[in-house]
């Protein structure tokens, strides 16, 4: 197999690079998976490693279970990709009973209970809500490694809105552990916990750990949060045979603990490392991709250093839209009726994406679909694999495999046990095999499926809508997952199929199910879909109302990024002025729709006129708002490096020209061009209080600054 046919030159280059250290900045849709799978061929093919030593994590099971797929088509079945806790607990299965002692702890599926008996115990709510909130800032906390004991201060550092008082989250939360210790359970943040003890502490576990992995892969690596990277320097120990895949600008979980810091700090760790920047997409036509690039052209701070500008590979297609409604149902009943139109065009439902900012906003468009007929699927919804009638198809197709398998034993009484075992892929500690089968028997593989199935329910034609139609649903879903194995492994059978279906079922990597997929935006990342619509674009939705600081408002801003970029050929965008038929027009389009949309505000004034916010369009009043050109509701936006370097800049020019600093630039002025960015004589001059003579004597060094921070 030629691992380099059809490779651009960026992806060739990672392909081809050392086994580590590499930093691949990957843009969306410019192929990182397909990337990162052939570099691991590669590094197998090659000799650098066997598939044995590699170890490759990502943040989803389905990204993992795609992994996986793509692997075991490159010939590289025995790779393991996982997510970070699911490869932590196989190590902790495998090393708990020598290094700690005893059975492995069973892992809470659900730790809401043990989070209600701590908050009696310490005189919290104990409502759903705030018992919700106190599990996220449990969660938050344990993935930026602070303790019960740290809490207080981890708050104060990273300026950290809480739900409830600090210091009564911080009783639950040792509460918390106290109460999961005595019960002698794991929650799952315990896992990489655990794992980072037992590896940082027991030399022998260490030892035999990294003779074992010898080389790692890490996707979305603007993603981790410090746990997860301890997890990671535990596992790499002193080597640096590691790889890894980001884009600073889809950083969107820094809510949960995230930061892109690692990523963008990795050729500063790492100063001999490879670097490799991917930015032909081959995901969107470029008009999907243009407007995705105007986005992200408005972000500021660190990762704005690092932004990739994409650029097309496809042809035209039609340009993105976008529309105003009076109030939330119009919208809905539009993208309704434009979805069903896009159906009966021939797009499959599953194509169809309808992504918002808060889970909240869905039900509106879950009445608007059903009146128009539409099936639909909520992202987040129900698990696919609790469901009785995937349960009862998973029992029926292991019985079937085994029959098979039965068979086969009783037609080749000689066969040989050692060359059975020649086809196993080697174990990894405490892990297991998946035994084979004929390849005659193999390449019948999806009409096999149907047939079991059939016994159960799958008919050739689908029922009418209703309970059956939605059993249906479920084992046409299987079938595909049984394409999906044919496709990747000609020679795949019944008991491959089921060994896929268990390995998902624990990683909660569900098929494709036929349906307009309604998602917020953070559930989108990683997907794409032919059409999108994404909704609801206002100013208090997106940017949300609590995001308030400069760091607030622009992961709202790469949110909208990567909803723009979740779209392969055809994308919409809508807001609504009011949530309810006939109530006030009070909203606004969201402030990042600013010279992207068509304006619809009102005519910007002339001569003399008070100006507008370039943010939100509404009048400014002050001469400061007018200086900044933005109104005082709305949050700053000034890069803090960009200040700082401003600020810096002007005290060494007031001292070599022996002024004052505020006879240079005043501190209003100075926050005007952080938020302005100019690079160019005509946008300086554009700002109140700077005439041609502060060009003349300070503009190439001011815009010298600003083009070296953007």
């Amino acid at each position: 197999m030629d691992l380099l046919s059809g490779l651009d030159d960026g992806q060739r280059a990672a392909v081809l690079a050392p086994s580590g250290p590499v930093c691949v900045l990957a843009g969306a849709g410019t192929g990182k998976t397909r990337t990162i799978t052939h570099r691991i061929a590669h590094l197998v093919a090659a000799g650098a490693h066997p598939v044995s030593e590699i170890l490759a994590v990502t943040f989803t099971t389905r990204a993992a279970g795609e992994m996986r797929m793509r692997l075991r088509s490159l010939g590289v079945a025995g790779v393991q990709a996982r997510t970070f806790h699911s490869a932590a607990l196989k190590q902790l299965r495998y090393f708990w009973p020598r290094s700690v002692g005893g059975a492995l702890w069973p892992v809470l599926e659900h730790k809401m209970r043990l989070v209600a008996i701590a908050a009696r115990r310490a005189n919290a709510g104990t409502d759903s809500a705030t018992l919700r909130d106190l599990a996220s800032e449990i969660e938050w906390a344990k993935a930026t490694l602070a303790g019960p004991g740290d809490y207080l201060a981890a708050v104060t550092k990273h300026r950290r809105e809480t739900p409830l008082p600090a210091e009564t989250v911080a009783r639950v939360f040792a509460v918390y552990e106290s109460v999961k210790q005595e019960a002698e359970q794991l929650d799952f943040d315990d896992l990489l916990l655990h794992t980072c003890a037992i590896l940082e502490e027991d030399e022998a576990v260490a030892r035999e750990f990294r003779s074992r992995y010898r080389c790692f892969v890490v996707d979305e690596y603007q993603d981790v949060t410090p746990l997860q990277q301890r997890t990671l320097d535990a596992w790499l120990g002193e080597r640096d045979q590691l790889t890894v895949v980001g884009d600073a600008n889809q950083t969107i979980y820094s809510f949960a603990g995230s930061s892109p810091t690692y990523l963008l700090g990795f050729d500063s760790r790492f100063p001999h490392a490879t670097v490799v920047r991917l930015e032909r997409d081959y995901r969107s036509t470029p008009q999907v991709v243009t407007l995705a690039n105007r986005v992200i052209a408005g972000a500021s701070g660190p990762a704005a250093r690092h932004r990739l500008r994409l650029v097309a590979a496809l042809p035209d297609g039609p340009a993105a839209t976008f529309a105003e409604h009076p109030d939330e149902a119009t919208e809905a009943a539009s993208v309704a009726r434009a979805a069903s139109a896009l159906i009966q065009g021939g797009m499959p439902a599953s194509g169809i994406a309808v992504l918002y900012r808060i889970n909240a906003q869905s039900e509106v468009y879950e009445e608007a679909l059903t009146s128009e007929a539409v099936p639909y699927v909520v992202r987040g919804g129900e698990r696919f694999f609790a469901r009785p009638e995937v349960r009862q198809a998973i029992s029926v197709l292991r019985g079937a495999a085994q029959r098979a398998h039965n068979a086969d034993i009783d037609s080749e009484p000689d066969r040989e046990p050692e060359r059975e075992s020649e086809r196993e892929p080697e174990r990894e500690p405490g892990g297991g095999t998946t035994p084979g089968g004929t390849a005659g028997r193999q390449r019948a593989l999806v009409p096999t499926v149907r047939a079991v199935l059939a016994t159960i329910g799958l008919s050739d034609e689908p029922p009418a809508p209703g309970a059956l139609r939605d059993k249906w649903d479920s084992l046409l879903a299987i079938v595909t997952v049984a394409e999906e194995l044919a496709d990747a492994d000609s020679a795949a059978g019944l008991t491959a199929l089921v060994t896929e279906l268990d390995q998902r079922a624990e990683a909660q990597h569900a098929p494709t199910v036929d349906g307009v997929t309604l998602a917020s935006l953070h559930a989108a990342k990683g997907l794409e879909w032919d059409a999108v619509f994404l909704v609801g674009l206002t100013d208090g939705t997106l940017p949300i109302q609590h995001a308030e600081t400069p760091e607030d408002i622009e992961e709202e801003r790469r949110l909208l990024y990567v909803g723009v970029t979740r779209a392969r050929s055809r994308l919409a965008l809508s807001w609504a002025l009011s949530r309810t038929a006939g109530g006030r027009r009070t909203r606004r389009r969201s402030r990042f729709l600013t010279g992207l949309a068509p304006d619809t505000a009102t005519p910007r004034p002339r001569g003399g006129a008070p100006g507008r916010c370039r943010t939100c369009g509404g009048r400014l009043g002050t001469p400061a708002e007018i200086k900044i050109g933005r109104c005082a509701r709305c949050p700053a936006t000034a890069d803090p490096e960009l200040v700082e370097a401003l600020r810096t800049w002007r005290k060494t020019r007031s001292a070599q020209d022996s002024v004052p600093a505020f006879v240079v630039f005043s501190d209003a002025t100075l926050l005007a061009i952080a938020e302005r960015r100019p690079t160019d004589d005509s946008a300086l001059l554009a700002i109140p209080g700077i005439g041609r003579s502060k060009l003349d004597n300070y503009g190439p060094e001011v815009i010298g600054i600003v083009t070296r921070t953007r």
